[in-house]
């Protein structure tokens, strides 16, 4: 077993297609400038008609495994974090391992929402320690066509995206998972959420179109929910791995929208120079967000061997959870 498990490479992909707020706020009638002061986000992208789930996975994961320059047969394990998979059955990870030349790596979804980076994360370090063998982590989502584009609280967030990441086994102690709490509250369970096409609620002819698309029904109740999840999540992840908010080198939260990214620093009291968001380039794309993030600010080209990342997220579920890593 090997006593750590580092992050070796970064990927990313977001689509081609830029939508502003302007676009949005004169199909909702709103002023302009509403979005970008509520939520911080200047533009997202959208992906092309015919782009599917895999098709954003790939590229971010071939990124993320040509910065690794691993052997692709040394990949052992595949978790896409998707709540957007390219059909309801089969799973999509064993097409995105296939795609990418993964012979011997298994594959799994994880529909963790926006925590399911967080989620999957853990798991790759646990597999990666015990098995000795390198994990590649997608999160990956298109949420513009899960939206109702006349729903103005989760229309003017939501994004299409993907990032990757390389974790691999090393001997290098203090690395890896420092200190984690994963959380769930069922009792959020109807504050986001795209009520029919599931087993309840099945598809059927009859069925109107809007009840498969993501409603928000309650936006505040979801901003105060997930701010206090997010920050309980982070101070139990620190107390875990030991330390305190002057000893991690960046915070690095789900990229839910500006306002909330400063309202979970501002509870850990994280000095703004830690922070590192996308949300205003590229908006929510929920499970994508924290490892698109990580590989837009650079990727190994700005963390360095030794540091320590705070990360955390809030979601539909409600399921979080707070990750330290040490690379």
């Amino acid at each position: 077993m090997s006593a750590g498990s580092t992050i070796v490479g970064f990927g990313h992909y977001v689509p081609e297609r830029r939508v502003g707020n302007a676009e949005i706020e004169a199909r909702l009638g709103l002023e302009p400038g509403w979005i970008k002061r509520r939520t911080g986000i200047e533009e997202r992208r959208y992906a092309a008609d015919g782009e599917a789930l895999t098709d954003m996975a790939v590229p971010a994961s071939e990124m993320a495994l040509v910065q690794a320059g691993i052997d692709r047969k040394d990949v052992a394990l595949t978790l896409l974090a998707t709540s957007t998979p390219d059909q309801l059955l089969p799973p999509s990870a064993p097409l995105l391992a296939h795609r990418l030349g993964l012979s011997n790596s298994g594959g799994i979804d994880m529909a963790g929402a926006c925590a399911g980076f967080l989620y999957a994360l853990t798991l790759a370090d646990g597999f990666a320690r015990t098995h000795d063998a390198p994990v590649l982590v997608v999160a990956a989502n298109i949420l513009s066509r899960r939206t109702n584009p006349s729903e103005r609280a989760s229309c003017i967030l939501f994004a299409d995206a993907a990032g990757a990441v390389i974790v691999a086994p090393t001997a290098t102690p203090g690395t890896g998972v420092l200190g984690a709490k994963l959380a769930a509250d069922g009792s959020g369970y109807g504050l986001i959420g795209i009520p029919a096409g599931g087993s309840r609620r099945p598809f059927a002819p009859e069925l109107p179109i809007e009840d498969t698309w993501m409603t928000i029904p309650d936006g505040r109740a979801v901003f105060a929910r997930a701010v206090d999840m997010m920050a309980s999540a982070s101070r139990l992840a620190l107390d875990k791995a030991g330390i305190g908010m002057a000893d991690v080198d960046y915070f690095v939260p789900h990229q839910a929208n500006g306002r909330m990214t400063t309202a979970v620093a501002r509870e850990l009291r994280v000095p703004d120079d830690k922070v590192v968001a996308s949300v205003a380039e590229y908006g929510n794309s929920s499970a994508a967000t924290i490892p698109l993030t990580l590989s837009v600010a650079g990727g190994s080209n700005r963390f360095a061997r030794g540091q320590r990342i705070l990360m955390c997220a809030a979601g539909a579920g409600l399921t979080g959870g707070a990750v330290v890593y040490g690379l």
